[in-house]
């Protein structure tokens, strides 16, 4: 069976002893590092490669940039932040928008859309 790796990386070191006391003794999960500062956390997840990040929440509620920086490089991780003022978590996780567009169904109408793949492509508003 295959754990489940978490990386934890909340400042608070109360939240950081009360999730470790909560998932440690959990035979699914491996806790596979523990982060103080925030500027090492985009190295840990490389290194680790964690299922899951669990991080502390902003006041606002709001994706914090840090969360937004490790989704933009590791879109397979899950993030999630804990308050610790509040009664508050939050669970974030990277998504695929897909979208498509008819092309011409013919050589040419291929080859267009390889060749469309390389500009940008005009998203409607």
């Amino acid at each position: 069976m295959s754990r489940i790796k978490v990386l934890l990386a909340n400042r608070p070191r109360l939240i950081r002893e009360l999730v470790m006391a909560t998932i440690s003794d959990q035979p699914d999960i491996e806790i596979v590092g523990e982060i103080q500062e925030e500027v090492q956390i985009s190295k840990a997840v490389e290194a680790v490669r964690p299922d899951f990040l669990i991080v502390a929440l902003e006041k606002s509620n709001r994706l914090s940039g840090i969360c937004q920086t490790v989704l933009r490089s590791f879109p397979q991780i899950q993030i999630i932040a804990i308050s610790s003022d509040r009664n508050s978590s939050m669970c974030y996780w990277a998504s695929l928008h897909i979208e498509s567009h008819q092309i011409e169904c013919s050589e040419a109408g291929v080859l267009s859309a390889i060749r469309e793949k390389t500009r940008p492509m005009n998203r409607p508003q």
